[in-house]
Order: structure tokens, then sequence, then C-alpha cells
């Protein structure tokens, strides 16, 4: 039976082993639901950087560019990290791709590569990635983008609802991180909003007055694509 764990942050991730396993990297707030967002919206395909200038030199070759740096849009981009920069209508996104710069996500996932799957995770497509790891039937990794480094509330949360819906056929039961996190999720579960509000992170986004955002990407189960890592960039799987 494969399992499912639960990675708390990049920082831990030297102490798993990738190869062979599923990674569903996951950044709620708001990289991923952001992504997720994204392709659902039409963007055709998002290359992911760690640094500014080579997102921004992308620029150079039609994509949109999307940079987020502790919370808010950096200077010069199209787009920050707002699932609604997709959805507004101010910037048409249909068939453009998009190169994306985020202080947590896009770290996480060049991390991850390792796996031999590597998808991207948020409420929103929750059941969406619990089915393609049905499929898989290989192990999971849930790597959580975390902040700067460190364990943060939601992303964890969202791994005890993935281990949740992957219990019937696989083992969440010998990782003692997928036992914390399933524990969180069944506090959160009846009202996953009001849970979050104590995160660090939704005060920090409340504090940039990203309220809408935030109430945005706890929606669940609102896409059915799974955004998968390709040739270098994130596609909807097919």
């Amino acid at each position: 039976m494969p399992s499912v764990d639960i990675c708390f942050s990049p920082e831990l991730l030297p102490l798993y082993q990738l190869e062979g396993k599923v990674a569903v990297v996951v950044d709620i707030l708001r990289a991923t639901s952001s992504i997720v967002t994204a392709l659902a919206a039409g963007v055709t395909h998002i290359v992911p950087f760690s640094e500014l200038e080579d997102c921004q030199a992308l620029a150079a070759q039609g994509y949109l560019t999307a940079a987020e740096r502790d919370g808010r849009q950096a200077a010069g981009f199209d787009l920050g990290n707002s699932p609604f920069g997709y959805l507004d209508g101010v910037l048409p996104v249909q068939g453009r791709g998009v190169a994306i710069t985020t202080t947590n996500g896009t770290r996480a996932l060049h991390l991850s590569l390792a796996a031999d799957a590597v998808v991207i995770g948020a409420f929103l497509n929750l059941e969406a990635v619990a089915e393609f790891a049905r499929q898989q039937n290989k192990d999971v990794v849930v790597v959580c983008a975390g902040w700067k480094g460190m364990f943060n509330l939601e992303d964890t949360v969202f791994g005890g609802a993935l281990a949740e819906r992957l219990a019937a056929t696989f083992d969440t039961s010998s990782s003692d991180a997928t036992l914390a996190a399933l524990h969180l999720w069944q506090q959160a579960k009846p009202g996953l909003a009001g849970y979050l509000l104590q995160s660090a992170h939704v005060r920090r986004l409340n504090s940039l007055e990203a309220n809408k955002d935030f109430d945005y990407c706890v929606q669940v189960d609102t896409h059915r694509i799974v955004p998968i890592w390709r040739d270098g960039r994130l596609v909807v799987n097919s």
C-alpha cells in the first residue's frame, strides 16, 4: 500500500527520498492557488523561477510576468501573486504563457523535482489531486512551502485534507507528520476559513488588504485540473 507523508518545510526536504514518489507542492496563500486559477483561466503554461531577474527576462519572449516578495507585487511585473490577476479581466491571459516567482512556492517546487511526478495542490483542486494520486498508486509526499523556511498552518492543513481523501487506499498512519496534519484538518474541517484566521500568514495577508484572496483560496474542490511539471514548465495534466 502506498503511503502519504507531509514535509512541513522545504528546509526538511533533504530528509525525504522523493525518487519514485509523487510530490504535491502546496502554497495555499497564494502561489499554488494562483497557478491552479491561471491554468483554469486559459494560461497555456507557467514557468516558475526562484529569482526576480530570471523571471523578468521572459517578458522579452512575450510572457506575462508575475512576481511577489513578502506578500506584495514586485515592481515592474505584470502581475503579483493574487489569483484575481487571472480573473479580473484587466490583463488578457488566455493563450499566454506566464513566468512566475514567489517568496515560498516556486522555491518549494524547484526543490521537489527529484520526484517521479510533481503536481500543484490547493484546496481549489483537492479532489483532482487526490484522484491523480490514486491513479499513480505511488507514495505521496506533500511539500509544504511554508513561510521563508518555517512551518505554516494552511499548507499543513491541506496535507491533512489530502491524506483524509486518500485514507481508503493509502497508508496515512505510519508518519507522525501525516498524523499531525490529519489532526489539524479534523479541527479545521467544520469551518476552514475561520480556523485559518489564526494563521500568521492569513494575518499578514489581511494586513495587506488581501482578504478577498484568502476567501477565494480556502474554497474546496472548485477546479478539476491538476497542474503538473513537464519539460521545465507547469501545464494541465491530460
